[in-house]
């Protein structure tokens, strides 16, 4: 395919996306045309992944992400402990309360230090997969998917496994969940795609159908060649497909 030639995603039109997937890519050259956050405004990264699935490329640094966990979330800086363990459970620190996620400092504590670290760039850039050139590099594709598309996705990711374990969904922010834990995963070429969006603070800034599935850069492939001979050509598919 020639210069100027952009990709598609043959799981997208089979599955018939409302949204466009967004493939997550760490540079350090953020596009021209991104939207970012200004720099000391606290907005939440999961905002302007909903923009993303509507068209806009964006893009993330340490910078202009005001929010600890969204820094955590996208790679740039680990949470650090004092705080964040009593506002993720009972509150008493801080003119904030807490957001009882966990039952205790403790619990919250080991949850926070238990969060993976990863390589980062200067920016996270958050890209539609159909914007990308042939050849474009990318770490991971992001799908913001209602119950059926869910339903599919899930499926296939165990389509060609002999274990069926190769989705999970992991207790974390919203951006932990869709970023941080599946680039982990491609850093430790593994395999495996993360359910997303079950954290109630980051629900606010998408609708209330809709989670995030996130493929690793390798399973992606593997999982695009493999959608065309699956059931996702079938009429089981077919028929969930007319209730559109």
């Amino acid at each position: 395919m020639g210069v100027g030639v952009h990709m598609e995603s043959k799981m997208a039109k089979l599955l018939q996306c409302e949204r466009c997937p967004v493939a997550v890519i760490r540079t350090n050259k953020r596009p021209d045309d991104a939207l970012m956050f200004k720099e000391g405004a606290r907005g939440c990264t999961i905002a302007l992944l909903n923009a993303a699935s509507k068209g806009r490329t964006v893009a993330f640094s340490d910078a202009t992400v005001g929010c600890p966990g969204g820094k955590s979330g996208c790679g740039f800086r680990p949470f650090q402990t004092g705080f964040i363990e009593y506002f993720l459970s009972v509150g008493g620190k801080g003119p904030q309360e807490g957001e009882f996620y966990k039952e205790s400092p403790e619990l919250a504590k080991a949850f926070v230090e238990g969060l993976p670290s990863i390589h980062s760039e200067k920016y996270l850039v958050l890209k539609p997969f159909g914007e990308l050139s042939e050849g474009e590099a990318f770490d991971a594709v992001v799908f913001l998917v209602n119950a059926e598309e869910l339903s599919a996705l899930v499926t296939l990711a165990n389509y060609d496994q002999s274990t069926q374990d190769h989705v999970e969904i992991r207790f974390a922010a919203g951006c932990a969940q869709t970023f941080l834990y599946p680039l982990d995963n491609q850093d430790q070429q593994k395999e495996t795609c993360t359910v997303g969006l079950t954290d109630p603070s980051a629900r606010k800034c998408i609708e209330k159908d809709l989670l995030s599935f996130t493929i690793p850069q390798h399973r992606f492939w593997v999982m695009e060649e493999k959608a065309v001979g699956s059931f996702l050509t079938k009429e089981t598919w077919k028929t969930l497909l007319q209730r559109k």
